[in-house]
């Protein structure tokens, strides 16, 4: 072979080889994401977070800690389901949104407007499949006629056994059912989803991308609002059953990762659980399992199908490539049997101070793990304040993304924590309970714009409209320092309605909230 020629080829091989190489290095740039969301787990549930007083067996959540990442200040937007969704999805405050209080209701319309950015719609500008599978709890465009609204019509069960669809019922179900439903997950950046929207509500089916799987004909079944179960009467496949809805999205789940994995785009999987949220839908095999209470063994079946979900990554050849994000939408609810866990020795929110809907500690500090192999050391523990609401961001700075001022108004990127660092990346942050009520921290600090949780949790001092506490000294929120300390309360009362005036918390151009924000008590407004 002529001297030139081999030249030119060996120059060739050199080129070809550079480019495989940054090709290499892109794609590991570009890392899968699987966010796995649970619904209504304490903080004190998960066993890495409450060795002590945790008594339910969480292998596999605490395998993935051990693996990854542990954030011990990490927060979900509110005390509450939907509000959470809302900031998860979109890296924005649920309050900005005409959500100011509850949650979206039965056969409420989206949350999310088409034009908002969210993790899924972030992901599918940089190439990635996405999916939704699970539950959604974020509305949709239901088209039910005025004239038939009365078949849909729901006042939970009251012991009515005798309920039966007419052929008004399954004319008005048919005509609703048999279309298109709007504004779901695949309208604002999802390729595909599949799940049950509220498993406690109807319509009690599946829906796979924007159509119910069949079409609903009779009254969801008397046995399946037991206590703790499903919780609204409404239209329901025939022999609709409740246990068989977390093995399916486990199974979906794994079919996607194994789908996706095969291909050349990378995947962001956004895996929102049904459970352990009642319906307490325990199957067989985990029935007792845990020698405390119903709740209890559906966490352990939620911590199996957590694993099912991991070893579909690690079989599909995906999980070195994958950052994984575990947390859950707020804390564990008190009417699951709280009382009788803590007596056996279990504590649901752990060292915390309430429960689910509340503005205390135990409404919204929740378990929030990461794990992305060469990149997050494994075993770690990181105390830094992080919230939901920071994951767009951290998606964003993986990715060298650059994001509009009317996106992420409130989410700052993780990513510098995720490689070691450990300098805050927020000095503040917003989580509100059931009813609206605002809790601020900054840094140590804690407000509370009320005198109680806000929520459903008892206590409180009333003499005093407003709490502060510093966490650092009294994570429990024992002693309210509010009026000890009036200059750093006036300095937090500025700084959320900072935080609401200027539509945003990060850095950037002011931007609209959807409504006007409501207000909550002051310092002085009952004085």
């Amino acid at each position: 072979m002529p001297l030139a020629i081999r030249h030119n080829l060996q120059r060739l091989a050199a080129t070809l080889a550079i480019f495989l190489i940054a090709g290499v290095a892109g794609a590991a740039e570009r890392p899968n994401i699987v966010l796995l969301y649970a619904d209504d787990l304490g903080y004190g549930d998960v066993r890495c977070y409450n060795p002590q007083r945790g008594k339910i067996p969480t292998p596999n959540i605490d395998r993935l800690a051990g693996e990854g990442m542990r954030f011990t200040d990490g927060h979900s937007s509110s005390g509450v389901c939907t509000p959470s969704r809302y900031t998860i999805l979109t890296g924005r405050y649920h309050w900005r949104t005409r959500l100011q209080s509850g949650i979206v209701g039965l056969w409420g319309a989206p949350l999310i407007t088409p034009d908002r950015m969210t993790i899924g719609s972030l992901a599918k500008q940089h190439g990635y499949r996405t999916a939704c599978i699970g539950k959604w709890h974020l509305g949709w465009n239901w088209q039910i006629p005025a004239g038939t609204k009365k078949f849909f019509t729901t006042t939970g069960y009251r012991g009515r056994k005798n309920l039966r669809a007419t052929d008004a019922h399954r004319a008005a179900w048919r005509e609703v059912f048999s279309k298109p439903i709007r504004g779901g997950p695949t309208m604002v950046g999802f390729d595909e989803y599949f799940g049950t929207d509220v498993p406690n509500w109807p319509p009690y089916c599946f829906i796979e991308n924007d159509r119910t799987v069949g079409i609903p004909s009779e009254y969801a079944a008397p046995e399946l609002f037991l206590k703790n179960q499903a919780s609204q009467q409404g239209p329901a496949l025939k022999d609709w059953k409740l246990e068989p809805i977390l093995p399916a999205l486990g199974d979906r789940a794994a079919m996607f990762i194994k789908r996706a994995a095969a291909t050349p785009e990378p995947f962001l999987l956004y895996l929102p659980f049904t459970s352990p949220h009642t319906p307490l839908s325990v199957n067989a095999a985990w029935k007792d399992k845990s020698g405390l209470n119903r709740y209890a063994d559906f966490v352990m079946e939620t911590d199996a199908v957590i694993g099912m979900v991991l070893q579909a990554l690690e079989q599909s050849g995906a999980a070195d490539d994958t950052l994984v994000i575990f947390t859950s939408d707020n804390g564990c609810a008190p009417y699951i049997g709280v009382t009788d866990l803590e007596k056996q020795g279990h504590h649901p929110s752990g060292p915390l101070r309430g429960y689910k809907a509340d503005a205390w500690e135990g409404g919204h500090r929740v378990p929030f793990i990461a794990r992305w192999p060469g990149v997050v050391k494994p075993g770690s523990v990181n105390s830094q304040l992080v919230h939901q609401a920071d994951l767009l961001a951290t998606f964003a700075d993986i990715l060298g993304a650059d994001l509009p001022d009317n996106a992420a108004e409130d989410s700052f990127s993780l990513l510098s924590l995720l490689k070691g660092r450990d300098e805050p990346v927020r000095n503040n942050s917003v989580s509100c309970s059931i009813n609206g009520t605002p809790s601020l921290r900054r840094a140590n600090w804690k407000y509370i714009a009320a005198p109680g949780s806000g929520g459903w949790g008892k206590g409180g001092d009333q003499s005093q409209p407003v709490q502060l506490y510093d966490l650092a000294a009294d994570l429990g929120e024992s002693r309210n320092l509010a009026a000890a300390q009036p200059e750093r309360l006036v300095q937090m009362q500025a700084l959320l309605e900072e935080l609401i005036t200027q539509g945003r918390s990060t850095p950037g151009k002011p931007q609209p909230n959807d409504v006007k924000v409501r207000r909550h008590a002051t310092a002085t407004s009952k004085r």
